[in-house]
């Protein structure tokens, strides 16, 4: 490793996706509503690709901030007169809104985690909030050394505001910061705020006919896992 990544005290993580299979969990909450002829894979998928135009309307200043929360029901309601649940009543949106608070984390992930938090500080960087995450980690038993939310920056990745602040709160100089991500795009934009970086494949993200990304050219490192980064970094 070169004296760059030496540097590094702390690793950032991407949550969705990189640390949590979102789209099995999404799918699970859907299934245990109990309704039939419902196409919830297709539901997940869309629902996902609702989730940047969503931040846009955000990051562009369309709109004043908001939580994830809030951006994932608008989405949501969008989308079920397609599916034909428009008469799935309040309690139970509220309840699937909620499912990104209870997703599982990739079979690696937890015990990755807790090796590499004996040499770094571990956190999320993460356009979740906090409470999302608190949920997420305390149901998933992911071992953040502390929880950094969107609200943190009040900004959503890629904005630079989301990894700077994430890194000053942790007190960490950008230079001694690992962005840890599945998703080439928010490691350009973690490296153009001098973080360093990390990729992961995820291949199953987006299911079996999904297609997971590739590295950015300029990468770091390179890992097939968090145990095989913990392995790299020597922790």
């Amino acid at each position: 490793m070169g004296q760059e990544i030496d540097r590094v005290r702390g690793l950032f993580f991407d949550v969705f996706g990189t640390c949590v299979d979102w789209r099995s969990g999404v799918i699970r909450e859907g299934e245990a509503l109990g309704l039939d002829g419902v196409d919830w894979p297709a539901l997940a998928d869309a629902w996902r690709g609702a989730y940047q135009p969503q931040l846009e309307t955000v990051r562009s200043g369309a709109r004043a901030w908001t939580l994830l929360d809030e951006l994932h029901r608008e989405a949501l309601d969008a989308l079920l007169g397609d599916f034909g649940l428009d008469a799935l009543g309040d309690a139970e949106r509220a309840a699937l809104t909620r499912a990104w608070h209870r997703l599982d984390p990739w079979p690696d992930v937890v015990e990755g985690l807790q090796r590499l938090k004996r040499r770094f500080v571990v956190a999320p960087c993460s356009n979740g909030h906090i409470a999302l995450l608190l949920n997420m980690a305390k149901r998933a038993a992911l071992p953040w050394d502390v929880i950094l939310g969107a609200e943190l920056a009040r900004a959503y990745k890629p904005d630079p505001e989301a990894y700077l602040r994430s890194a000053a709160a942790a007190g960490l100089e950008p230079g001694e910061v690992l962005m840890v991500a599945a998703h080439a795009g928010d490691l350009v934009a973690a490296a153009r705020c001098g973080l360093r970086t990390a990729f992961v494949p995820r291949p199953a993200e987006h299911g079996p006919d999904g297609v997971a990304d590739r590295p950015p050219e300029r990468v770091d490192v390179i890992a097939e896992d968090f145990l095989a980064l913990a392995r790299v970094l020597g922790a």
